[in-house]
């Protein structure tokens, strides 16, 4: 049951874990049986939530066994389990960009995942570390109608994904959502038994996010955290890293870059952490929209404090809520913090990526040349990394190797 640095408080939240590996390089995985296409039992051996199953005493078979369950209930909400999901070079779209035959643009494309984005692989990791500490005896609730309540505070990808899981193992959630929260999504969370509890903005409250300030409220009254910042749930920071494995090991020779669109920063963490153990030359670049960019903001203060490595000791000189009220069209990246800061920030640094500012005409853009150029049906949020090449492709190579993500599905 720990998920947060034990020396945060509610008054002191500039805490944050973090996962130390014993391994250098994560290997492409072999081949196996019926399970070859989920990612949480090809990479099983690499991730710590499954370290910690072992360390509950649960032998390696039950602990796949769990695994594949899991996903099979997953699959019985969502209509899908988890699978590798595809990465392949956008060829029109490359042409469009004015790219070579040997660079491009490559989309990895996780709308066909679990809820429509790749925010399902961050949350099941903290699903399976609940479930072992059940499986184990070691929870400190007496029965499955016993269980304390899920919490999250999102609008969108988040909060379906969250809730889809949730449903998957009939875990009551609670889920925090702005004012604007769509009425789409608002009905679909309903429809998972999500309870859905409206947050406006309060003068009372300190600078930030009022359904972060809910949700850690709810916390504090025995919730579980159960959302995609590694502050709040470091558990989130492990599945998630089955993506970069994933697409540093579908291309024979490594991208020069890999372009992530950021809002708390948990998806850019785990994508550095990934490439980070199988394709180390490709730079880490982190996309903000202009309407919301505090993780652009820490990485200039950083660079003029000491660095920008390790610059947790500075938290305060870097990194604080967005002073705005936060817009864009890719309203899923609109976080007032980037509260996995550090370790995208290491990541950049580690690299040779930076952060990058899109426009909103090139957020709009980005969009405008998906829907174009390719057949899938992606979101503003989920097209975000392709508005930080635009961004930045006065700068790259027309021979550059790019990938990207597209993670979110389009909900009208």
């Amino acid at each position: 049951m720990s998920w947060k640095c034990p020396r945060a408080t509610n008054q002191d939240r500039q805490h944050v874990l973090a996962f130390h590996d014993d391994f250098h390089t994560v290997d492409r995985p072999a081949s196996s049986s019926e399970n070859e296409q989920n990612p949480f039992v090809l990479y099983q051996q690499y991730l710590h939530v499954d370290a910690f199953g072992e360390a509950l005493g649960i032998d390696v078979d039950q602990r796949r066994k769990l695994i594949v369950a899991a996903d099979k209930a997953v699959a019985g909400i969502a209509g899908t389990g988890f699978f590798v999901t595809p990465l392949q070079r956008a060829d029109a779209l490359s042409d469009a960009l004015k790219f070579t035959a040997s660079g491009g643009i490559w989309i990895k494309d996780e709308t066909g995942n679990v809820a429509g984005s790749q925010k399902a692989r961050h949350i099941f990791t903290e699903l399976l570390h609940l479930l072992f500490i059940e499986h184990a005896g070691r929870a400190p609730w007496s029965s499955i109608d016993d269980r304390p309540p899920l919490a999250i505070a999102s609008c969108g990808n988040a909060a379906i994904a969250a809730s889809t899981l949730a449903a998957s193992a009939g875990w009551p959630i609670t889920v925090f959502v702005p004012v604007s929260a769509s009425e789409s999504v608002v009905n679909l969370l309903h429809s998972l038994s999500a309870t859905v509890v409206t947050c406006p903005r309060v003068a009372t409250d300190p600078p930030g996010d009022p359904c972060v300030h809910r949700f850690r409220e709810a916390v504090s009254g025995g919730a579980i955290p159960f959302g995609v910042q590694g502050t709040e749930n470091v558990w989130c920071l492990d599945g998630g890293r089955t993506i970069g494995w994933e697409m540093a090991h579908a291309v024979p020779t490594p991208f020069n870059r890999v372009v992530v669109q950021v809002g708390g920063g948990a998806f850019a963490s785990c994508v550095g952490h990934g490439f980070a153990h199988t394709s180390p030359t490709t730079a880490l670049h982190a996309v903000q929209a202009e309407g919301c960019a505090p993780l652009h903001r820490a990485w200039e203060h950083a660079q003029r404090s000491g660095g920008t490595r390790d610059a947790g000791d500075r938290w305060q000189q870097c990194m604080w809520p967005w002073e705005q009220v936060p817009h864009s069209l890719a309203d899923g990246i609109l976080d007032d913090e980037t509260y996995d800061w550090i370790s995208v920030m290491n990541a950049m640094s580690d690299s040779h990526g930076s952060p990058i500012v899109a426009a909103e005409t090139q957020v709009t853009e980005a969009m405008s040349l998906a829907h174009q150029y390719t057949d899938i049906d992606v979101s503003p949020t989920g097209t975000a990394g392709l508005a930080g090449v635009l961004a930045m492709r006065h700068t790259i190579r027309d021979d550059e190797k790019i990938a990207v993500v597209f993670s979110g599905l389009l909900r009208r």
